[in-house]
């Protein structure tokens, strides 16, 4: 979709790491699935298809059992796959550690007790912690639970991509998973005058004022 120099790849790669923090997923490990996801949509092949399980947490375990594979390069992808991935193999390693994990959990879960107990705020919100330990993993199923079986389609993509509604403002676009698997090399999930991709503005931000480079305008 767009291009950055070297410099700010480190940037946005040390930000993957920071904001993702306990449920951090190394890039090369996770775009490598994406374009797997994308090959083989819905098909046995792919390492994400909620059409091959009985609930979400069936296809989460498949998805972190290929994942961890891949990290730990005892399943190597095939050669399609691997051109161009992002690597930062120290950050990778640190990134990757539990005792790293455990850290930011452990900042996570002080900072919720801090506002429960110091600023007033309900007990409730402790049960969201779960949430936000494993944010990513709960980000990627949903995506691909739901982009793949509720919504409408605007193509006939040969798969069982769909458009999750406007719900998917809420996951910055990511929900027009229809859109995206049939026009997977552009920034815009949006396609139609009703759907509105909230990440797409923000690329355009970035582009113009060159922080990335778009590769190919679609809009």
């Amino acid at each position: 979709m767009f291009t950055m120099g070297k410099t700010t790849e480190r940037v946005f790669y040390f930000f993957t790491w920071f904001f993702q923090g306990s449920s951090f997923l190394v890039p090369r490990a996770y775009a490598v699935m994406h374009r797997m996801h994308h090959a083989y949509s819905d098909t046995k092949e792919d390492p994400h298809s909620p059409h091959f399980f009985k609930d979400v947490f069936g296809m989460m375990m498949q998805t972190k059992k290929i994942y961890q594979s891949f990290v730990a390069g005892t399943l190597k992808p095939e050669p399609q796959f691997q051109n161009n991935l992002p690597v930062w193999e120290s950050l990778d390693r640190f990134g990757d550690m539990n005792i790293v994990r455990f850290g930011w959990g452990t900042l996570y879960s002080f900072f919720y007790l801090w506002l429960v107990f110091f600023h007033g705020v309900s007990a409730w919100w402790l049960l969201l912690l779960p949430v936000h330990y494993l944010i990513g993993p709960v980000q990627g199923a949903t995506v691909n639970w739901c982009g793949h079986k509720y919504g409408y389609r605007n193509f006939d993509n040969g798969d069982h991509s769909r458009n999750t509604g406007n719900i998917g403002i809420f996951l910055f676009g990511e929900l027009f998973q229809n859109n995206h698997h049939r026009y997977p090399d552009s920034p815009n999930f949006a396609k139609r005058w009703f759907e509105l991709d909230p990440t797409y503005v923000i690329l355009k931000v970035l582009n113009r004022i060159k922080v990335i480079r778009f590769k190919k305008l679609q809009t």
